[in-house]
């Protein structure tokens, strides 16, 4: 029985490009008594693997969360085998804003005692007795009230790019740092107020909004499906975004944009800038907000001494950082000395040429869409043509990239198609289309079509 993964994060990102199938990044809680958490995680595993499903979801005792990329093809059979389970049975998946096919490059679903690490001792309050759930139109109108106090519980590399206007964004990094402090902040106006809060998917905002209740606050309410839901709502039914910036997702992507407002800064020069990154130095990892002209100087270090670090060989860097536990420190952004908004590399200190690694190289290419529309058959060397075997159909003008192991990517524009002899606008699936091409490819050499 295998419950583990066996391709690494680049030949997986790989396979997906070459697979050309467009992949559904989505999330999904929900609390539920689960008697045997090993068993069901075991399950969930075995039939997730199947379907080519990847991502990263915590089982508990007290139910699942779950971060996942679904094949498109695959979405209705992965939610079949959600409501295989009765308490799962018509449970909401928040699809996200922005997709991003490599968004996860690996399948695990780990056991722990909480589904969130919230630090609450459950068994001293009605977990049950929660706050009242709003929709994206309902929770405009609430921000709107001059009684209303929204709160953002999240962390502080989460808001810091993206909230919701007038929200309190505590300078926390963990999810339990900021129930303490919020409750002592508001304990004034917790009978009068209305407590109006939020975060990413709602799955932690569940226990809080019963925590808040349990300690006295009478009107407590949260936003259903977190940001997630909220954005799809607005985009629906045509309503103001009250949400500002990106949204913060823990994958590959680490944001989705919601509005084009940019609220932060460049932790290096001071640039208005949004985009996170992680630290290129394995030994480091730390995540912080990088522009491209920085990313550029530093080569994707957070600091000088990570930029040396990078340089040397690659067993020296191993030796360096061996035995070190990154673990959540990679989220203390803002918390190093090194970002001082100014970076300090000398203009002639002389930069060696950095790796990037295949997975960087191919995201950097699915920022655009791709779809595979058939294979190469045959190369015809004196005349420089192709012969492709069509899976789809293609068309003059046509974006297309050629990819193989020896080909590596080619690009080109469909400017002559022949099918049979004959030049036509365009060519069906089970046509063998030939095209001249200025550089050698390879049978079984795949045809992309590029969508813009």
């Amino acid at each position: 029985m295998q419950l583990y993964n066996t391709l690494s994060a680049e030949e997986r990102a790989k396979l997906i490009e070459q697979a050309g199938e467009n992949r559904l990044t989505l999330s999904f809680y929900t609390y539920a008594k689960i008697e045997n958490p090993k068993q069901f995680r075991d399950e969930l595993f075995l039939v997730w693997n199947q379907l080519d499903a990847l991502g990263r979801t915590y089982v508990a005792k007290e139910g699942i969360n779950a971060q996942m990329s679904v094949p498109a093809s695959n979405f209705e059979a992965f939610r079949q085998t959600l409501e295989a389970y009765d308490f799962m049975k018509g449970i909401r998946l928040n699809v996200a804003v922005e997709q991003d096919d490599l968004s996860f490059l690996k399948l695990t679903v780990k056991v722990r005692n909480k589904i969130v690490a919230d630090g609450l001792n459950d068994e001293t309050f009605d977990v049950t007795n929660k706050g009242i759930h709003l929709k994206a139109k309902e929770f405009n109108a609430l921000l709107e009230d001059p009684n209303t106090v929204v709160v953002d519980f999240r962390n502080h590399y989460e808001s810091e790019v993206g909230h919701f206007v007038g929200a309190i964004t505590p300078d926390v990094d963990t999810f339990r740092e900021s129930l303490p402090i919020i409750k002592d902040q508001l304990e004034e106006i917790k009978e009068e107020k209305n407590l109006l809060m939020y975060c990413t998917g709602g799955i932690r905002c569940e226990k809080a909004s019963a925590y808040f209740k349990h300690h006295g606050f009478k009107n407590v309410y949260q936003l259903e499906g977190g940001i997630i839901e909220y954005t799809r709502q607005v985009r629906d039914e045509g309503l103001e975004s009250k949400f500002i910036g990106k949204n913060f997702v823990f994958d590959h992507r680490l944001g989705e944009r919601i509005t084009d407002d940019v609220i932060s800064n460049c932790h290096q020069c001071g640039k208005p800038c949004d985009t996170h990154v992680n630290c290129v130095n394995e030994a480091c990892h730390l995540l912080f907000i990088q522009c491209d002209e920085c990313a550029e100087t530093m080569h994707g270090c957070c600091s000088n001494e990570c930029l040396e670090i990078i340089q040397l060989p690659e067993d020296e860097q191993k030796r360096l950082r061996k035995g070190i536990q990154k673990g959540n420190l990679i989220f203390k952004k803002g918390r190093s000395e090194s970002l001082k908004f100014k970076a300090n590399v000398a203009e002639d200190r002389p930069i060696a040429p950095v790796k990037v690694s295949a997975v960087t190289q191919i995201r950097k290419k699915q920022i655009e869409r791709k779809i595979l529309v058939g294979t190469v058959q045959h190369y015809f060397t004196k005349a420089g043509v192709g012969q492709f075997l069509l899976d789809k159909e293609v068309v003059l003008g046509d974006k297309i990239a050629i990819v193989g192991p020896t080909t590596g990517d080619e690009r080109l524009t469909l400017e002559k198609i022949v099918v049979n002899g004959q030049e036509v606008t365009q060519a069906k699936e089970g046509d063998r289309m030939t095209i001249e091409l200025n550089f050698r490819v390879r049978k079984n050499d795949q045809i992309f079509k590029i969508i813009d």
